[in-house]
């Protein structure tokens, strides 16, 4: 198994391409902290890979506010004794147009994209640094490195991480850490489901394989760069968005 014995925080971990990695990463013999803000779901991802003999722990966590990635950090420690990979997955929206969006809205992407991944990383280094290796991957996105309409605040912070991403890699690769980011393309997540088939056909439209990601395809990306097949690769920014904008 690519990840046996290794532990992972995976943030945003309870649905969408966070459940998907977290599948992902126990079928490959991690043990799994999922940090996330939906308890219920949290709750229930836990109970089914519990039952099917999965090494997995909830924990509710806003990335967003320091003290509680510090008790993330310190309940992983507690159950599993230590932390070999951390997955930044957790993100959200609040779409508007520049002319129409506010500052709390573009505030409150800012928090939880940019600062959350900062305050995550930040709380575990101890840890790697201390162990001398580490895989840490964040989430970009392709709004980050092309834009998006209506998405001043997401692409902000998507082509933030990006930066973070080569500053830590130069930082850290000397440590035994390696940071690398995933940017996925449009992916089939809930968020998406509830669009307005038009749309989803014009997102469609200008991809190169003509259709949306599956969650389980980006989880796929982490996974590569979370296990020992990717030692030397650091400061990388994997694609995995079907060829969007070639």
């Amino acid at each position: 198994m690519r990840l046996q014995h290794k532990v992972a925080i995976i943030t945003g971990g309870a649905k969408g391409i966070g459940e998907a990695a977290v599948k992902r990463f126990t079928e490959e013999g991690a043990k799994v902290v999922i940090a996330d803000m939906d308890e219920a779901a949290g709750n229930v991802l836990v109970q089914t890979l519990t039952a099917e003999g999965k090494d997995v722990h909830f924990v509710k966590t806003n990335v967003a506010d320091r003290e509680s990635v510090a008790q993330l950090v310190a309940e992983t420690i507690d159950k599993f004794g230590t932390i070999d990979i951390l997955i930044n997955n957790a993100g959200i929206t609040n779409d508007a147009m520049l002319t129409k969006m506010t500052a709390e809205q573009f505030q409150k992407v800012l928090d939880v994209n940019l600062t959350g991944v900062f305050n995550c990383t930040q709380a575990v280094l101890p840890t790697l640094i201390e162990k001398g290796a580490g895989k840490i991957v964040n989430t970009s996105s392709v709004s980050g490195t092309y834009g998006n309409v209506g998405q001043t605040n997401y692409a902000a912070t998507k082509a933030a991480v990006i930066g973070m991403t080569k500053t830590w890699a130069k930082e850290l690769g000397r440590k035994g850490i390696n940071v690398n980011a995933v940017a996925p393309g449009f992916t089939r997540t809930d968020l998406v489901a509830k669009m307005p088939e038009k749309v989803i056909e014009k997102m469609t439209s200008v991809i190169a394989q003509q259709r949306l990601g599956e969650p389980v395809e980006i989880a796929n990306a982490y996974l590569y760069l979370a296990s020992g097949e990717s030692n030397y690769v650091n400061g990388h920014v994997l694609h995995v968005d079907g060829g969007i904008m070639m």
